[in-house]
C-alpha cells in the first residue's frame, strides 16, 4: 500500500527536506509540493491524496486553519494530516483538528519515518474495516458484530475491546473511558454523543448526560443508580424510562 502525499510548507529548506524524506521513503508517493496553504487548499480540490505534511507558522492562512477547514468537510476517507512545525505550543491545536502526528523541526528521518507509519497503520487499519466480503447471489449473511472500538488517545490510535470497558465519562470536548484492571483512563478527543452511537446498545446505555456504562459491569442497581466497582453513578431524569425498562428485564 502506497500513500499519496502533499508537503505544505513557507521554508524552502524545510519544504525539500519533507520532499526529500518521502521520496526516499517506499511506501510514500509525493503528489504535490506547495510553499502556502491557500495554494495547497486550491489543489486539493484536484488532488486525492491521503496524507499531508504540513506547517502550522505561514501566512495568509496557517495550518491550524487548513486543517479546521479541511477537518469541516472531511469523510473518514479524507487526507489525514502530520504537523510539522518549529513551535511546539501548537501540540493541542493539532490534537484538536485530528492531526496524526507532530513533529517538531529540525526531526530526523528516523522521527519522519516514525510518524510516516502511524499514518500507514491508520490507512491499513481502515482499508481492513472497509473490505466487506461479497455474499453469494440470493445469500443473506449476517456479519459478526466487532467487540472493540478504536479511541484516539495522543497521537495514536488504541483498540479497546468492549469487555473491558467499565464507564465512560463525558468532559465537553473530551471523554474518560475507565477499563477494568486499568489504574487511569483513557482520555480521548471525542464526544460522548458520538461513542454512544457507535457502541452496541445491547451492551451499553447512556444513563446521564455524562455517563455510559456498560451493561456487564453493573453490580448493583437501586432506583436512582448504578455500581460500577467502587463508582456509583446517578440516573438523571432524561434517561430514567429506558433505564427503568433494563431493570425491567434484569429483575424479571
Amino acid at each position: 500500500m502506497k500513500l499519496k502525499c502533499i508537503a505544505v510548507d513557507d521554508e524552502p529548506l524545510a519544504l525539500g527536506m519533507t520532499c526529500a524524506y518521502i521520496e526516499q521513503t517506499p511506501f510514500l508517493e509525493l503528489a504535490a509540493r506547495y510553499d502556502n496553504a491557500v495554494e495547497a487548499l486550491r489543489g486539493l480540490h484536484e488532488l486525492e491524496v491521503d496524507l499531508i505534511f504540513l506547517d502550522i507558522q505561514m501566512p495568509d492562512l496557517t495550518g491550524i486553519e487548513l486543517a479546521r477547514v479541511l477537518d469541516r468537510g472531511r469523510n473518514l476517507k479524507g487526507p489525514r494530516i502530520i504537523f510539522t512545525t518549529a513551535f511546539n505550543q501548537y501540540a493541542l491545536e493539532g490534537y484538536k483538528v485530528d492531526a496524526l502526528d507532530y513533529l517538531l523541526k529540525p526531526f530526523s528521518y528516523e522521527e519522519f519515518l516514525g510518524a510516516a507509519n502511524k499514518a500507514r497503520a491508520y490507512a491499513k487499519l481502515f482499508a481492513q474495516n472497509e473490505q466487506v466480503p461479497a455474499a453469494p447471489a440470493g445469500i443473506k449473511t449476517t456479519e459478526p458484530e466487532d467487540d472493540y472500538l478504536f479511541l484516539k488517545v495522543e497521537y495514536q490510535l488504541v483498540r479497546v475491546a468492549y469487555q473491558d470497558i467499565l464507564y465512560i465519562q463525558g468532559l465537553k470536548d473530551y471523554v474518560k473511558v475507565y477499563l477494568r484492571n486499568t489504574p487511569h483512563p483513557l482520555l480521548s478527543l471525542s464526544s460522548l454523543k458520538s461513542l454512544e452511537e457507535k457502541l452496541p446498545s445491547r451492551r451499553f446505555m447512556r444513563i446521564h448526560r455524562s455517563f455510559i456504562v456498560s451493561l456487564d459491569r453493573i453490580n448493583a442497581i437501586t432506583r436512582n443508580s448504578v455500581l460500577i466497582e467502587d463508582k456509583t453513578i446517578t440516573v438523571s431524569e432524561q434517561y430514567k424510562d429506558e433505564f427503568n425498562r433494563f431493570v425491567n428485564r434484569w429483575t424479571n
